[in-house]
Formats: structure tokens, C-alpha cells, sequence
């Protein structure tokens, strides 16, 4: 009995020579394993990129002199519309609204410190406290009029928490101050 066992293990130890039968990998080959097309190869390189409708020309964002905030914010200026309907939706949610405004720079920089992940400009002054308990979307909006209307020339934005998970949900420029006029 105990000769069967060892005779069988030994039988499934695989010899060197057999280890190293197995190829190489050397990557994928041209056209290995890939559908075949008969059609014609297309050198317009106008079609590759695609959205719906031909693609003719590409354009970068040119970064200077066009800072960003965060969501939305490439989106024309909020009308009042919408804006309600952005209040009514974090008011949906669940989430307590909250006005930050800025009266300085409003963009994230870097001045006291130069180690990475370290910003200044990241943390606004907030308007009032967090109103808890809101469910209303108009009070919301008239709380930005009053911050418009005591520092007129401050960047206001609206932020959404969720206060069960502690987190900042949804935050949105609701207000940009008009820019300076021109000086002659």
C-alpha cells in the first residue's frame, strides 16, 4: 500500500525538461486574434475622433487667463432658474446647504507654503452657519442675495453636506462679482 502511494506521487513530479517547454510569451501579434476587415483603410484622420458628428478640428483649453472653479463652472453663469433647481436638488438629497463667499482671490494658490498638496485660497469665509433644517429652495437664494448685497464684489458659491456620511456632496459657484472696468 504505501509503495502505490509513493509511486503515484512520484509519477505526477514533473520532470526539468518538460518545465521548459512552454514558449515564451512575445506579445500579441499583428492581427492575431483580431476580426479581419475587408474594407478599405481610412486616412482621413478627421473621422477617428468622434461625438455624434464629424470631428474637424480639436482645440485645447487655453489655461492663461481662464481659471475654473469647480463643477459647473464651465457652463455659462447659472440663471436664477437654474440655480433654483440646483438648490432643490441638494435639498432632495438630504443634504444641508451651506454659503461660502470670498472676497479676495477666489482661485486656489500658493503663498505661506511650498510643500506639495499644500493651497491657500482653498477654505472660504462662510455666510452664517450651515442652514440645517432648510426645505426650501428660496431660502436658500435669499441668503445668497444678502451675501451679494454686503460684499458685492465677492465670489459666492453654494455647497451641499451630507450630514450622516460627513462629507461635502455637491459644491457650485453661485455668484461671480461683475469684473473690474477697464481703466483708461
Amino acid at each position: 500500500m504505501a509503495s502505490s502511494v509513493l509511486s503515484s506521487a512520484a509519477a505526477t513530479v514533473a520532470a526539468p525538461a518538460q518545465i521548459n517547454k512552454i514558449p515564451a510569451y512575445t506579445g500579441l501579434k499583428v492581427g492575431a486574434g483580431l476580426p479581419v476587415s475587408k474594407k478599405t483603410i481610412n486616412t482621413d484622420i478627421t473621422s477617428l475622433a468622434s461625438n455624434g458628428a464629424r470631428a474637424t478640428c480639436m482645440l485645447v483649453w487655453p489655461p492663461l487667463g481662464k481659471k475654473k472653479f469647480e463643477t459647473l463652472s464651465y457652463l455659462p453663469p447659472l440663471t436664477p432658474e437654474s440655480l433654483l433647481k440646483e438648490v432643490d436638488y441638494l435639498l432632495r438629497k438630504g443634504w444641508v446647504p451651506c454659503l461660502e463667499f470670498e472676497v479676495g482671490n477666489a482661485f486656489v494658490y500658493r503663498e505661506n507654503h511650498r510643500s506639495p498638496g499644500y493651497y491657500d485660497g482653498r477654505y472660504w469665509t462662510m455666510w452664517k452657519l450651515p442652514m440645517f433644517g432648510c426645505t426650501d429652495a428660496t431660502q436658500v437664494l435669499k441668503e445668497l442675495e444678502e451675501v451679494k448685497k454686503e460684499y458685492p464684489q465677492a465670489h459666492a458659491r453654494i455647497i451641499g453636506f451630507d450630514n450622516v456620511r460627513q462629507v461635502q456632496c455637491i459644491s457650485f459657484i453661485a455668484y461671480r462679482p461683475p469684473p473690474p472696468p477697464p481703466k483708461p
